[in-house]
């Protein structure tokens, strides 16, 4: 038995799959992070939302044409990136308006209500069902063994990745390692915060924990915590108050992100005046 608000069965359910992804997400957005492509995997949610919308019209479960066409669109914007076709944020508006569009033009032909629609767009953890954690918490478990066997050689790319090259390090497999690891992020993300708020559960949690962290594997670390308590504190806020799980974990992480921003302020700022005083 688990306390208030975990007590009932789909909150247990909810719970597991959102700390799946809590934890997992924001370490393959560290690198994301440290890139400068912090956008990417917003990019790779709207892939995933004309995944979706093809899985739904041909019948099959949209998880896996999700995955499928995000992985597909992940691999395509690191080949036009790292060849020169296109500058990075070119190459996610393609991807980004081309995705969303695709996907409203495929729910509507599969003639999908506007309330399966949010779910996708928005998330709907609650009503996962025991088949969908164990497929997000596979997901997850495999992004988080991937992450600990390549962090070093990944983290050695997005800080420079000439001198990756001439360390020997494969960099186009490692980019395109990282790619096909945000793709699998984003999908194993739709059920809890769905495509369009995907990318803040993978950037705000690193954002957060960039202003705590000395070194990028505490970097790492704090930001999968960071995820954890967003995710509890949301849910808890969407069982409480009833509000939307996806919307509350989010916002959790943004009030994370302003109430450490604010305390770090509110330290720096006696040492910056003292430091001041003494010259």
């Amino acid at each position: 038995m688990m306390p208030w608000p975990f007590e009932l069965d789909f909150m247990q359910r909810a719970l597991i799959a959102g700390l799946a992804i809590g934890i997992a997400a924001p370490l393959v957005g560290t690198f994301l992070v440290q890139r400068r492509m912090a956008l990417f995997g917003d990019g790779i949610g709207h892939a995933a939302f004309a995944g979706v919308g093809a899985g739904l019209l041909l019948d099959v479960w949209p998880t896996w044409t999700a995955l499928a066409v995000a992985v597909g669109g992940a691999l395509i914007v690191e080949w036009l990136r790292s060849h020169g076709r296109a500058t990075s944020d070119l190459a996610l508006a393609l991807l980004f308006y081309s995705g969303l569009a695709l996907g409203s033009i495929l729910l509507a032909k599969s003639g999908s209500s506007s309330i399966g629609r949010d779910q996708y767009l928005f998330g709907s953890v609650l009503t996962a069902n025991a088949n969908d954690v164990r497929t997000v918490v596979l997901l997850a478990i495999t992004i988080v063994l991937i992450v600990a066997v390549a962090a070093r050689a990944l983290f050695a790319v997005v800080l420079d990745e000439e001198t990756a090259r001439v360390n020997g390090l494969p960099v186009d497999r490692l980019n395109l390692l990282l790619a096909a690891l945000t793709a699998v992020t984003v999908v194993a993300a739709i059920d809890v915060v769905g495509t369009l708020l995907v990318a803040a559960l993978m950037v705000l949690p690193v954002a957060t924990s960039r202003l705590l962290a000395t070194s990028f594997r505490r970097t790492l670390l704090l930001a999968s915590v960071g995820g954890a308590v967003s995710v509890i504190a949301g849910l808890s806020a969407s069982r409480g108050f009833d509000l939307a799980p996806g919307g509350s974990i989010v916002l959790f992480a943004v009030a994370l992100f302003v109430v450490v921003s604010l305390v770090r302020g509110v330290r720096t700022a006696p040492a910056s005046n003292e430091h001041t005083h003494q010259h």
